[in-house]
């Protein structure tokens, strides 16, 4: 007798959600969860290649962080015609088959997660989340410090940080009270350029 699978939920919305100027969230696993970006050359290969594909995509990248085993970044579309599930095709397909040539091995996982910022989520709350991955996993004691993070559109990490609700909400809580890095740091003030 067959056994039939279970239906796998979407964890997606349906597309026209991905459309227009919007802000989004979005986090990339390396397949099956392996720390495949942990030096130097393969991460600033990926940090090209999603400049690249972000401008060619009518996408600004306000802030990004390529952790060993997954990349977190934070989008802007350009125009009403900008369309996120597009812009992430691009770059999963050529890096996939670029480091599939020379291992063997596959780079990603099939699907991605995302969070659409509401009108009322400041994006600077987002970005300072995904500047602080490395901090909070004990790689570096500032984000600062990060050689692979930052934007592209000339948002800067800052470098004070004080108050916890500026976080997004899934993210707060206290900053370290023994004099250590924060587990969940929040700034001040955050620099734009325009």
């Amino acid at each position: 007798m067959e056994q039939l699978l279970p239906e796998r939920k979407p964890i997606n919305l349906p597309q026209p959600n991905y459309r227009g100027e919007r802000f989004y969230f979005v986090t990339i696993c390396c397949h099956q969860k392996r720390q495949l970006f942990n030096g130097p050359a393969r991460c600033q290969w990926l940090i090209k290649a999603l400049a690249e594909e972000s401008a060619a995509c009518h996408f600004t990248i306000h802030a990004y962080c390529v952790m060993p085993n997954h990349v977190h970044f934070l989008a802007q579309g350009l125009d009403a015609e900008s369309d996120l599930l597009h812009f992430l095709k691009c770059p999963k397909m050529k890096t996939s088959r670029t480091y599939f040539e020379s291992t063997g091995q596959k780079l990603w996982q099939r699907r991605f997660f995302d969070h659409i910022l509401r009108p009322n989520e400041p994006p600077e709350s987002v970005a300072w989340y995904i500047w602080l991955n490395p901090v909070r996993r004990g790689l570096v004691p500032s984000a600062r410090n990060y050689p692979y993070s930052g934007s592209f559109s000339g948002m800067k990490i800052p470098s004070v940080w004080s108050n916890p609700a500026f976080l997004p909400n899934w993210e707060r809580r206290s900053t370290s009270r023994n004099g250590g890095p924060p587990q969940k740091a929040v700034p001040t003030k955050v620099e734009r350029t325009r």
